[in-house]
């Protein structure tokens, strides 16, 4: 029996010895009962094993094992013993069976995993032993959680028509653990269980199987772990109804005039969100017949009585077109050497408004409804300009003014108001969608002299040179600005609006010498960076690349010389147009304007400061100031321009280094932000965001401080404030009064600042090419526009090109003795170029 004792401890022994722990992580084993018995016969098994843990920013974990039967426990992490002194162990006894109980735990720092960072993952698992032997529990990862800032995939704004398939795409920042995905509409969490038209793709992506009305709204797409929870930027989701007609009415009882009719409405559904209108009628006539039709008519004798009137009437309207013609041969046939100022005053006469007889009436001949006014001054007759820009040659009196005398000018008067005039064109198919008022809109009437449109304070104007109307035609022609809302623009992509949208018409009409349009633009121009195109909207409601800017056009109708802050386009047809650019590199920038405004006066102690971001253009601008005006705002600073850029960061807004002892912010956050895409996209013209401050007290009216705008690793602008709040700051600065801001509708000579007759000879003695180069080549290189020679060489008459858009650019303040200078520049080449008579001075 001694021997069999002394064997079985030569064996415990060794097996002890094969499954020790290394020096420093060794304990004392005791064995309880060496010899064999209940729990010296099991080997340990865990009740608890090590799980998978995330180190949260620098809190260390913790992992843990319990097993029975068990002697000692010691982890090993990465192949390695953990050192005796970091282990927390305790020591019990299994009430139900009686054997030895042991638990263990330790703590893992984020240094320690970082030791081994990008190696291979750290873990770590716990070896057990009791007299049988040891046992390893499974392996328990340790990782370092995170989740970082920037969505891969953020969702994009869109606008989809009823009952369409609405997709969303996120994908979410990458992050461990994973991140999770939830949805916000209109910040209220979006539950696919609630909603069967609504699911999650795996991708996460947010899809609305059949989009319905309630469905507009903005879409927030949310990225959580245990780190952190990110939002993406908003996406705004229009959904839009089209416009239905309703059944038709029934038909009219027959009229005296032998016709009835009947009608429908667009209200089945009516237009919403942007939706288009109804195309076709809303009114059908049919002849009729009936008992009192029929009783009405005339007999033989008055069939005979009204052909009889019909033939007089003809040969008066025949006696009136011979008379017409002669007129305008004998005007037309003028000597050219003389310099009557009646050719000065042709395009003002009255013209007769009686209405046409049915079936002749047409789009270019709509009859104006005008009155005159004469105004007769005596003195010299010449273009509007000062003293200091005489337009003046040295080589003989080409360009003098008309000599002293006495004249008569007869001008259109607006004796129409401007609801009368849009009331004219709303029969009109193609015009109902003018605004229904005569704000933000200039018109007037016009023949072959030509003028000019001009929205005040907006940088828009519509140049009609002479002859662009056909000689003996009179057409009423109108310019209008858009509001956004109001006309809906389809962008895709990285598209982006770049200028306001502008109507002129009436839509459709062809001229037969190119109007210019102009038009701000917010766009920094790199041929590198964006791709820019002119789109025009038709009768249809759809939107056409009617030209890519910087290219040569495919059609003469359209042409774009595009500047730093105003885009001139060359048209031979009007309607409706916008610039739209896509960026082709994140380099790729647009110009916005931050504004400052706050309370012109303040009676409680809450104040608040609005930091507008808007499409740096003349017209976003004065909506602006408007709109503080009527909202009591002040102006605080000058305005700044920031170039924000196609990075898909947001712009942020902070203020900064406010006295603590005088004022508080009741900002939560440390920075506002305005998401990329509202910006980018071009379809809000201006956005804000408001800082809403308090005062410690009613007697402090000091406010100083600096506000910061930023675009994230991108360019950035500080406003300084240091301003008296009981003050209020006047506008004048910053508005052109109403009474300066420029006539809307200019006709004829006064709307240029070349005089008409010297305009003439220009273009006559310099169209024709020259082997000297004394020819119009020379003049485009003079005024620097000699970069779009094929475009003036394909009209008929460059030399109007080049002289109609120095008008377009240079009115009303341009200096005529530069454009002078050029001309004689170039005559000098020629010394018989621009010999007059006398009679032309």
């Amino acid at each position: 029996m001694a021997a069999a004792a002394a064997l079985w401890r030569v064996l415990l022994a060794g097996s002890l010895l094969a499954a020790r722990p290394p020096a420093g992580a060794q304990q004392s084993a005791t064995v309880a009962n060496p010899m064999p018995g209940a729990s010296s016969d099991l080997l340990p098994h865990f009740l608890l094993e090590p799980q998978d843990v995330y180190i949260v920013k620098n809190k260390p974990v913790s992992l843990a094992c319990r097993a029975t039967p068990a002697t000692q426990i010691y982890f090993k992490c990465n192949g390695e013993w953990v050192h005796q002194g970091e282990h927390v162990t305790q020591r019990s006894t299994d009430q139900g069976t009686g054997l030895p109980l042991m638990d263990v735990r330790i703590d893992i720092s984020r240094q320690q995993v970082e030791r081994i960072f990008g190696l291979e993952e750290y873990w770590c698992q716990c070896v057990a032993w009791s007299s049988s032997g040891t046992t390893k529990s499974q392996k328990a990862y340790v990782r370092i959680a995170y989740l970082r800032k920037n969505f891969e995939e953020e969702p994009m704004g869109r606008e989809v028509s009823l009952e369409q398939e609405i997709m969303l795409a996120c994908r979410p920042p990458e992050g461990i653990p994973p991140a999770e995905v939830e949805w916000l509409r209109n910040e209220e969490l979006v539950d696919p269980a609630l909603d069967a038209s609504v699911y999650v793709t795996p991708e996460h992506s947010l899809v609305v199987s059949r989009a319905r009305l309630a469905d507009t709204a903005n879409y927030t797409c949310v990225a959580k772990n245990m780190v952190a929870r990110r939002r993406s930027s908003s996406a705004a989701v229009t959904v839009y109804v089209d416009g239905g007609w309703s059944g038709w009415s029934r038909w009219s009882l027959c009229a005296l005039d032998c016709t009835h009719w009947r009608s429908r409405e667009c209200s089945e559904p009516a237009p919403r969100n942007g939706g288009q209108d109804c195309q076709g009628a809303e009114l059908e006539t049919r002849n009729c017949t009936t008992e009192l039709c029929s009783h009405s008519a005339s007999g033989p004798e008055d069939v005979a009585l009204y052909v009889g009137l019909m033939a007089v009437a003809v040969c008066l309207v025949l006696l009136l077109l011979v008379v017409v013609l002669v007129c305008c041969r004998k005007k037309g046939g003028l000597d050219p050497d003389v310099a009557d100022s009646s050719i000065l005053t042709a395009g003002f006469q009255p013209v007769s408004s009686k209405p046409a007889k049915a079936g002749t009436s047409h789009l270019l001949t709509i009859q104006p409804d005008l009155s005159t006014a004469t105004m007769t001054y005596q003195g010299s007759l010449c273009s509007r300009q000062d003293g200091h820009s005489k337009f003046q040659l040295s080589n003989g009196h080409l360009l003098s003014p008309l000599g002293a005398g006495r004249h008569t000018l007869h001008h259109s008067s607006p004796a129409a108001e401007g609801v009368d005039f849009v009331s004219r064109f709303a029969a009109q198919s193609c015009f109902r969608s003018l605004p229904r008022g005569a704000a933000n809109m200039a018109y007037g009437t016009f023949n072959f002299l030509g003028g000019r449109l001009l929205i005040p304070n907006t940088g828009i104007s519509l140049l009609i040179p002479p002859d662009a109307i056909p000689r003996g035609k009179i057409y009423e022609v109108y310019l209008t600005l858009h509001k956004q809302e109001d006309v809906r623009l389809p962008l895709a992509g990285c598209q982006t609006l770049l200028s306001p949208i502008v109507s002129c018409g009436p839509p459709g009409v062809l001229l037969t010498r190119p109007a210019i349009l102009a038009l701000g633009h917010c766009v920094e121009a790199n041929a590198a960076d964006w791709s820019i195109r002119l789109k025009k909207q038709s009768c249809e409601g759809t939107w056409e690349d009617v030209l890519q800017v910087g290219e040569e056009p495919s059609s003469g109708l359209y042409y774009c010389q595009l500047e730093a802050q105003v885009a001139y386009v060359y048209m031979e047809q009007l309607g409706r147009f916008a610039l739209v650019g896509e960026s082709l590199s994140m380099a790729a920038a647009k110009r916005l304007k931050l504004l400052l405004f706050a309370p012109a006066s303040c009676s409680s102690l809450e104040y608040s400061v609005r930091v507008y971001c808007l499409r740096d253009t003349p017209d976003v601008l004065q909506e602006v100031m408007q709109l503080e005006k009527q909202l009591g705002g002040q102006l605080i600073g000058a305005p700044r321009v920031l170039h924000f850029k196609d990075s898909y960061h947001n712009l942020r807004l902070s203020i900064h280094d406010m006295p603590s002892s005088l004022w508080k912010s009741k900002l939560l956050a440390s920075y506002q932000e305005i998401p990329f895409y509202h910006l980018w996209s071009g379809l809000q013209p201006y956005l804000h965001c408001t800082f809403t401050l308090e005062r410690l007290s009613p007697s402090t009216c000091q406010l100083a401080c600096k506000i910061w705008v930023w675009q994230v690793e991108g360019d950035g602008q500080s406003f300084n404030i240091n301003f008296n709040i009981a003050k209020d700051t006047s506008f004048s600065d910053w508005l052109v009064p109403e009474s300066e801001a420029g006539c809307p509708a200019l006709v004829g000579p006064s709307a240029f600042k070349i005089p008409f007759l010297i305009r003439q000879k220009i273009i006559s003695s310099l169209d024709t090419p020259c082997a000297r180069g004394a020819d119009w080549r020379t003049l485009a290189q003079k005024l620097h526009l000699d970069s779009h020679l094929s475009f003036f060489a394909s009209k008929a008459s460059p030399t109007a090109m080049i002289l109609n858009l120095w008008e377009a650019r240079h009115f009303p303040s341009g200096n005529l003795a530069q454009l002078a200078a050029a001309v004689a520049e170039v005559g000098r080449q020629d010394s018989a170029l621009f010999a007059v008579s006398e009679a032309e001075c």
